[in-house]
């Protein structure tokens, strides 16, 4: 059995650079890392859906040795250099594919896409080793917050079968504000905001918490702290393919001078 996990990534590579902007976050991925490690088996695979990913239909890497993708600009040349040499999961993908067709929503798969950095970021962190196969699903073009509660709801039971469901977003996304003067005003946004997430995960009514998902909107200062929802998705996701599995864990960190979180559930309350 493997837990259920939403990460926020960092900013591009700046997490692997040891930048002091991340030195939070790069502790707290320390802990969760290890927290994976002392009270969970080896996955069997590990299925991400990453922000930095959209298509129509929903689509799903499906190589054997996937390669990466530097969807970031203008870092340093190392940043473009790091390796993450994963095998890939095409059984699997192919599976997921029909798993996603059955519950109605048109899938597709890509044996050429490399995986972006929404996933070798955190899967460098997370799961250094690059020893366990790895796909990652896309966010469904258009951002529609209903239709990523289905996706999610059709990964049920992934996690029975030994295998890692990742969300890779990020619980704040405003890039003005990240690279702004630091206000109390923002801050005291970006925490009503975090307050009110951890209120809709911990909601034990899936039907009212879903609902609440899909009316992310209605949040406190909900646009100020995505002004686009991509980084949120993946939470949406993660928080339906849980089905009644409790949140267990949640983690916060500051990261350019903004809250950020991670959530874990298991149904082993480990």
């Amino acid at each position: 059995m493997q837990p259920i996990l939403f990460v926020s990534h960092g900013g591009g590579p700046l997490p692997l650079l040891d930048h002091p902007s991340h030195t939070d976050m790069i502790r707290t991925f320390a802990e969760i890392r290890g927290h994976l490690s002392q009270h969970f088996p080896k996955p069997s695979a590990i299925v991400y859906i990453s922000a930095h990913w959209e298509r129509t239909p929903v689509t799903i890497t499906s190589a054997e040795k996937p390669s990466l993708y530097y969807d970031y600009y203008n870092f340093p040349p190392e940043s473009y250099a790091l390796e993450y040499p994963v095998p890939g999961a095409p059984d699997l993908a192919e599976k997921l594919k029909q798993q996603l067709n059955a519950a109605g929503i048109a899938a597709d798969l890509d044996s050429s896409r490399g995986l972006d950095h929404g996933v070798f970021i955190p899967g460098l962190l997370l799961h250094p080793e690059a020893d366990i196969p790895t796909l990652q699903i896309s966010l469904q073009k258009g951002l529609d917050a209903a239709e990523h509660v289905r996706i999610g709801e059709a990964l049920q039971g992934l996690a029975a079968d030994n295998v890692l469901i990742i969300g890779s977003g990020y619980s704040f996304h405003n890039m003005q504000a990240f690279f702004g003067p630091d206000n109390a005003e923002d801050n005291t946004k970006n925490q009503a905001f975090e307050d009110w997430i951890l209120s809709v995960l911990s909601e034990p009514d899936i039907t009212v918490r879903n609902q609440q998902l899909i009316d992310w909107e209605q949040a406190p200062h909900a646009r100020f702290c995505h002004p686009r929802e991509e980084h949120l998705l993946p939470l949406h996701v993660c928080a339906s393919a849980a089905g009644t599995t409790p949140l267990d864990r949640s983690w916060t960190f500051t990261a350019l001078n903004k809250r950020g979180s991670c959530h874990l559930w298991t149904a082993a309350g480990k």
